[in-house]
């Protein structure tokens, strides 16, 4: 076999997945929170707030002011973290063989490097003082966790639910044939039908809005044991939960060395339930589409098929199902594998929670896929309005019910309505002509008659415009 150039030796990189190499532009900006490189600016951040912290509040004696000069040097340390802080990290952490530790080394590097007369050449160690690593860790991950999903994801998230409400609001009166068991149903408009995705869209955006973000600082088993040993004097319980808070998380205060991760399962099943919305959207669109009742707008010097050239394929809410499905499946593992550590602690969860941004990035890029395929459909209402005038049968049902009101108010003749309209209409097309000659001899009060005489399948949607409204609820 000819011997070929090795991809993993090319320069630049060569993306292994396809987030980082074919969909990177859409999913980049969550590579400022969920990346490994976000996670170590994240550890810098929480280091440099407990050294600040710890000062701030004279919590170990001894330990000198820091000037408003001297926190500023240090948040800078965090602002100023890029390219070359991320590459001098990674080679101390070549040689600790710890990527926490490397942080420390990293940090005590600056305080070091503070200008003359500094305080902070004096704080060295207050750096991770009686910190094990997950109390850095799991403020870390709930910080970024926290800001991918109200800074990116939510944004994306929210906008597609928008924008799906208000084509339901646009096309509220565009009566549709409803289809229940792949069979002509009671009609509907298409905008109470986008309106009911849109809704339930909105109810998991809710839940997702209200989760909580929870953090813990107590040592190696949860004891604060370090602390009253090193700090006998001090409320550790209380400068704990004041650092968390100070940080914008939820203090937990029972755990074992981690934190339970128990708020990550929680947030995970909610995405996970909003992906899955967003997929059966991407499929009831998908079905409108293959059966006429969106076409989609072709896009200039795009090609559908590589054979057929008169294609325009629903691409992007296909892409949507796929990128959907991976998410939920990895947003799923994640949630069951958090919840679980053995005894005090194991380490399944680190290399878990490296997979938050993968899990993430899917979902992303499939609300960007939906986004782009529903601003390119156009509705047929030609073959709408065809659709349901070839259906007179389904007034079987309005029929049939306004028979038995009739009977209740004391009609005689009125007997048996289901089982007449199901001999009526079971298994025929129907036309006008059929229905309004049924309707006359049937014995109805006029003024019955008359309605149903008048009414037709496009005409027979009930309150479905009105309750598009209660979107804006």
């Amino acid at each position: 076999m000819t011997a070929r150039v090795s991809l993993a030796d090319v320069t630049p990189s060569i993306a292994l997945g396809p987030l980082d190499g074919r969909y990177r532009a859409t999913v980049a900006p969550l590579v400022d929170h969920l990346s490994e490189a976000a996670l170590n600016r994240e550890r810098v951040h929480v280091e440099v707030e407990w050294v600040i912290h710890l000062a701030q509040h004279g919590v170990v004696p001894g330990a000198p002011t820091l000037t408003a000069a001297d926190e500023a040097y240090l948040r800078d340390v965090v602002a100023t973290f890029g390219a070359d802080e991320i590459a001098e990290l990674g080679e101390i952490e070549r040689t600790t063989v710890h990527d926490v530790k490397a942080v420390e080394y990293f940090l005590k590097r600056r305080l070091a490097a503070a200008p003359e007369g500094s305080a902070l050449r004096e704080v060295g160690e207050l750096v991770h003082f009686a910190c094990t690593s997950e109390d850095i860790n799991n403020l870390s991950y709930a910080l970024m966790v926290r800001d991918a999903v109200h800074e990116v994801w939510l944004p994306a998230a929210a906008a597609v639910a928008d924008e799906v409400a208000a084509l339901a609001v646009e096309l509220k009166d565009q009566p549709l044939l409803a289809l229940t068991h792949g069979q002509p149903a009671t009609p509907t408009t298409l905008g109470k039908e986008l309106a009911v995705l849109a809704h339930r869209l909105r109810r998991q955006l809710r839940r997702i809005e209200a989760d909580e973000f929870l953090g813990k600082l107590n040592g190696a088993t949860g004891t604060y044991g370090a602390h009253v040993v090193a700090v006998p004097g001090a409320d550790w319980p209380g400068v704990s939960k004041a650092f968390v808070e100070h940080l914008g998380l939820t203090w937990n205060p029972l755990t074992t060395q981690i934190e339970s991760h128990d708020w990550q399962a929680e947030l995970y099943a909610d995405v996970a339930r909003y992906n899955r919305v967003l997929h059966n959207l991407a499929t009831d669109v998908w079905t409108y589409i293959s059966r006429g009742v969106f076409t989609q707008i072709p896009v200039a010097g795009a090609t559908g098929s590589s054979t057929m050239p008169h294609k325009v394929n629903p691409i992007r809410f296909e892409n949507a199902e796929a990128n959907l499905e991976i998410s939920s499946a990895l947003l799923d593992t994640l949630a069951a594998t958090l919840v679980t550590s053995r005894l005090q602690r194991d380490l399944t969860d680190s290399t878990t929670q490296r997979n938050i941004g993968p899990a993430f990035g899917h979902s992303l890029l499939a609300i960007d896929n939906v986004r782009r395929g529903m601003r390119a459909l156009a509705v047929d209402a030609e073959l709408l309005a065809r659709e349901l005038d070839e259906n007179w049968e389904v007034l079987g049902e309005p029929v049939q019910s306004a028979m038995r009101a009739a009977s209740v108010a004391g009609v005689t003749g009125m007997e048996n309505p289901y089982e007449r309209l199901k001999e009526l209409t079971r298994g025929r097309r129907l036309t006008a002509d059929d229905m309004r000659e049924f309707i006359a001899g049937l014995g109805l009060p006029d003024d019955v008659a008359a309605r149903l005489a008048e009414l037709t399948p496009a005409s027979y949607t009930g309150l479905a415009a009105s309750l598009v409204h209660y979107l804006q609820d």
